[in-house]
């Protein structure tokens, strides 16, 4: 057997692992993407193939293994400020809502990957605020979450190579923000990094432990789980949201067909979607 290659009952059966600890749902020609995400792992856990690989994650006394196959499947490309508009949005309209809470201003970044998200969050909050001295009297709490733990891991790193850095973030916001570490790359100052903090969740699962919220993103997500799976996930967010709250959705996702529990906000550009 040729070492990259994963036979059709293993990919199947990896399909089915996948959904059923994660809610990903794999195409039927995707073992290209399980190829490129998994062979690295081959030497890692000296394994002599793919297909190998797979029988023995389904195995469930391999923690270890299975935790790294989930880290390896579920990371994602992720931009600074990326679309743009859910910032400008921010700043622009709804931070102003917000300014005289005397309650902290609770905001959850619901796949926050290696934290470019939460951290693109704070920095707008950080600008509204320097634009509007004593906005949020009662303080700002974001929670940056995912299901992998190397993920997170990062994200509280808050050290990033230049390359990272060239994906939607601006020389100026690159020179407010950062500075020059020890290592050769540059680290998220502390005025930005406080502001957040992250946890592990697996979006199948209870999000009681996380409280009740003004703002979530759960931005290029839901594309990536079934229609029952998605619908389900949004009747959960819309559990955590205070009431009139705001929930936003990457620039290609909809609520259409899934739930009508929210009202859409046209903003001009983009699309937010306000708790009925």
């Amino acid at each position: 057997m040729v070492i990259n290659e994963i036979d059709n009952k293993s990919y199947d059966q990896f399909r089915s692992f996948l959904e059923q600890q994660c809610g990903i749902v794999l195409g039927e020609n995707k073992q290209y993407l399980v190829k490129s995400r998994l062979t690295p792992l081959l030497l890692k856990f000296d394994i002599s193939s793919l297909s190998a690989l797979v029988t023995q994650t389904l195995n469930p006394v391999n923690r270890q293994l299975r935790a790294a196959v989930i880290d390896a499947m579920t990371t994602n490309e992720t931009l600074w400020f990326r679309d743009e508009y859910p910032f400008e949005l921010l700043k622009k309209r709804i931070l102003a809502e917000f300014k005289n809470q005397r309650t902290p201003l609770r905001i959850w970044s619901a796949a926050s990957s290696s934290g470019q998200e939460p951290y693109s969050i704070a920095m707008a909050i950080y600008e509204f605020q320097q634009s509007n001295p004593g906005a949020f009297p009662g303080g700002v709490q974001i929670i940056g979450t995912d299901i992998s733990n190397t993920m997170l891991e990062q994200c509280k790193y808050a050290h990033y190579d230049n390359l990272a850095l060239s994906r939607g973030l601006s020389a100026e916001r690159k020179r407010k923000f950062f500075e020059t570490s020890e290592n050769g790359m540059l680290k998220l100052k502390d005025v930005i990094k406080n502001m957040v903090s992250f946890r592990q969740l697996n979006l199948l699962n209870s999000y009681s432990i996380m409280g009740r919220f003004d703002l979530v993103f759960c931005r290029n997500v839901l594309i990536y789980f079934s229609p029952e799976l998605k619908s389900k996930i949004i009747s959960q967010i819309h559990g955590t949201l205070n009431n009139g709250r705001y929930l936003f959705l990457g620039a290609s996702e909809s609520l259409s067909g899934i739930s009508q529990d929210f009202n859409m906000l046209r903003c001009s550009p983009g699309i937010i979607y306000q708790k009925k």
